[in-house]
């Protein structure tokens, strides 16, 4: 990105908060929420603001570590170290925690988190079967509508349901446009870049504003789009979620020379779907996000459709799996992952297990660099 758009994005990252403390002000609450899993248009239905928590910086990680094993999850003790330190503000402004159990290292976490703020806990089912897992999991949407309902004392409609849908849809349309721009070759955009832009846009309070940033962003790209002979090496990474702080290893495969086109985890292409307008919302809503295709469900047939369809119309050279240290389900599915990206996909994939730290960071290069030699 130029500097214009840097500048400008990071001004709208500022007014951001400023606006939130405003909105808290006049008496709009604020939901946070920690997984994909959450939907978000049951709090935009009723009529807060929903706001990812931090949990991507190292910094918290020690204030965590006198509480929870040293030995975790890194994103686990992150989020934790950013309440107990007060050091997050989007934590600061939520009047009502929503956390998924998606490990349990976060279900044990989340029970210490719930002295800091009230929380309601969506429980998930282990499979995405629609006949024994969807019963359950509308279940636990119904009760979390309900909790909205009490916690912020509003009546939730299926009128403010489907708006909240159509306005998701809008973004979640927007952010794929945005990342689809990584499909041209060479990619106009750097995957630092897109990070950049799907991280700070995901803590905008105004949607519409969010919106019409990245349509902004997209044009502004288009328009600047330079020819250019050269391609650089077209890395698809998988697995965990990142963001800025957790992001050392896309910025140590784009300073070795490849590109990442294409984020297929939870920053990523998991979060573009689009949820049926046409059917009950609360059903439509419960519907799409038991199809998250994450490592939690057993099986997660899913992952591996997404990464076909990816890695074919993003013409990938090579796939980069990424695991955070304790994060058992990534981890373990990382085997079958790389058998399939290898045999059925035929192209080099190579599996980083790491942290939120430095420390690792010059075995990492040499790694890395080692694998674009292969990829090239």
């Amino acid at each position: 990105m130029n500097s214009e758009t840097t500048n400008k994005l990071q001004q709208i990252v500022e007014q951001n908060l400023i606006n939130i403390e405003e909105a808290k002000e006049q008496g709009q609450k604020v939901v946070g929420f920690y997984c994909l899993y959450t939907p978000m248009e049951l709090a935009l239905a009723a009529g807060a603001i929903p706001l990812p928590l931090c949990g991507t910086r190292n910094d918290p990680i020690e204030a965590a570590e006198t509480v929870l094993p040293r030995n975790l999850c890194p994103l686990i003790k992150s989020s934790y170290g950013f309440a107990a330190t007060d050091s997050c503000p989007y934590f600061r402004f939520s009047d009502l925690l929503v956390a998924d159990t998606t490990c349990d290292g976060k279900k044990k976490m989340y029970e210490l988190l719930a002295a800091y703020r009230p929380m309601h806990i969506l429980q998930l089912p282990q499979n995405q079967d629609p006949e024994t897992a969807f019963p359950f999991w509308y279940h636990e949407v119904k009760k979390f509508k309900k909790s909205l309902e009490t916690h912020l004392s509003v009546e939730i409609t299926d009128k403010s349901l489907s708006a909240a849908i159509h306005l998701m849809n809008r973004e979640r349309a927007a952010l794929k446009t945005l990342m689809d721009l990584a499909k041209m070759k060479p990619s106009p955009i750097s995957g630092m870049d897109l990070l950049t832009v799907l991280f700070r846009t995901g803590f905008f309070a105004d949607k519409e504003e969010g919106i019409q940033l990245i349509n902004e962003l997209v044009q502004k790209v288009n328009d600047e789009i330079n020819p250019s002979s050269k391609i650089p090496p077209r890395i698809l990474l998988t697995g965990v979620p990142v963001g800025l702080g957790s992001d050392k290893v896309i910025r140590l495969i784009e300073a070795a020379g490849a590109n990442v086109v294409c984020f297929e985890n939870c920053s990523g292409y998991k979060r573009v779907f689009q949820i049926d307008e046409q059917i009950s919302p609360l059903e439509a809503i419960a519907r799409q996000y038991l199809q998250t295709p994450c490592s939690v469900m057993s099986p997660n047939t899913g992952r591996f459709d997404l990464l076909e369809e990816l890695i074919k119309k993003f013409s990938v050279d090579g796939v980069v799996d990424l695991t955070w240290h304790a994060c058992h389900t990534y981890n373990v599915e990382s085997y079958s992952i790389a058998k399939f990206v290898q045999e059925k996909q035929h192209l080099p994939f190579l599996h980083l297990e790491t942290d939120y730290s430095e420390a690792d960071t010059e075995i990492l290069r040499i790694r890395i660099e080692a694998f674009l030699e292969i990829v090239k």
